[in-house]
């Protein structure tokens, strides 16, 4: 009862708060075993994320994959790891800072900004409770995932949900499902492409990569590959480009399952034969460079297209925190403030 006392008292003393809450799919605590166990237990438990049979997926999961898979991920982890930790966590954080720096300066101290992630910490749930503790009345959910898709978006509104169920009083809630087609953010896409052309030059061929996902998820109504074609559609429209100049491939496929094709690593590897290489790669699908574009891309995939008689290959980075990335975040956010 003094908890919500508390809260009470907090909002009738405070003016109007909005909390802005900035979420990503997470990262573990350190590129350890233990550490890949814990966050991939709790990943890959997700029911969004695998839609197998519970049962059948439990014994798989603790059975198997939790045996072998933490020991090769925290290698692949350990490659990407840097002083300042997990590549993720330190380019959200910078997300944060600038969102907020810029927010402050038309709100001041109205309105409050966090970051969370969905799997491993600093949790969602966490995130709120500090929006609560604030007396904030207003949360807007910002999950940086430009296209959206179930196993990322919905199950970041599944978690939000989780925590704002136990509330006694729930403030005004705005959740961003998608900003697969915003103009600045396909602006940003447009700029950090053209930035390496004038560096590199047109690429034979520019491949567009965006996150993996199981055939069956689209065939069930995820609007997912709808919102990357869409996305892509854009992208080439704003830079002026034509279908001879690029191709969208989809990366990180898992299990046995077929998932949306092309696949980006097949599709590298059948280039050089087809005339094209010089390429260059790029995710529209991350916000953030993690280990699915600085490991899988930037190194895995380089190898592959190389071998396969490449010439140059060329890693274009995720938007991170870009000045005109935080722009496009910005006028998403203040759309609902």
């Amino acid at each position: 009862m003094s908890r919500y006392l508390g809260l009470t008292k907090a909002v009738h003393e405070q003016k109007a708060k909005t909390g802005v809450l900035l979420t990503n799919l997470g990262t573990p605590d350190e590129p350890t075993a233990p550490a890949l166990k814990r966050y991939l237990r709790e990943f890959l438990s997700d029911p969004r994320v695998v839609e197998i049979p519970r049962l059948v997926w439990m014994i798989i999961l603790h059975g198997i994959i939790l045996r072998v898979r933490p020991a090769k991920s925290a290698k692949l982890y350990q490659s990407i790891w840097t002083e300042q930790g997990s590549p993720l966590m330190t380019i959200s954080q910078a997300q944060k800072a600038k969102l907020a720096d810029k927010l402050a300066e038309k709100y001041g101290q109205e309105v409050m900004v966090d970051v969370a992630m969905r799997y491993g910490k600093p949790s969602i749930s966490n995130a709120l409770k500090k929006f609560q503790q604030a007396g904030v009345q207003k949360i807007i959910v910002m999950p940086l995932y430009p296209q959206y898709s179930g196993p990322t978006t919905a199950s970041t509104f599944d978690a939000v949900t989780a925590e704002l169920g136990q509330w006694r009083w729930i403030p005004s809630l705005h959740f961003n499902s998608s900003y697969h087609g915003h103009p600045l953010y396909i602006q940003a896409l447009a700029n950090s492409i053209n930035e390496h052309v004038n560096l590199h030059g047109k690429p034979d061929k520019l491949v567009l990569s965006y996150h993996g996902m199981p055939k069956l998820f689209h065939e069930q109504g995820d609007p997912y590959y709808c919102f990357c074609s869409k996305t892509t559609r854009l992208l080439m429209e704003r830079l002026g480009w034509d279908e001879n100049d690029y191709v969208m491939t989809f990366q990180s496929r898992f299990g046995k399952a077929e998932w949306l094709k092309p696949y980006t690593d097949e599709t590298l590897e059948s280039l050089p034969a087809q005339g094209a290489k010089h390429i260059a790669i790029i995710s529209p699908a991350f916000s953030a460079d993690c280990l699915e574009t600085l490991e899988e891309l930037e190194s895995e995939n380089r190898e592959v297209f190389m071998n396969a008689g490449g010439e140059s290959y060329h890693y274009i980075p995720a938007l991170n925190d870009r000045d005109d990335h935080i722009a496009a975040i910005l006028d998403i956010v203040e759309s609902s403030i």
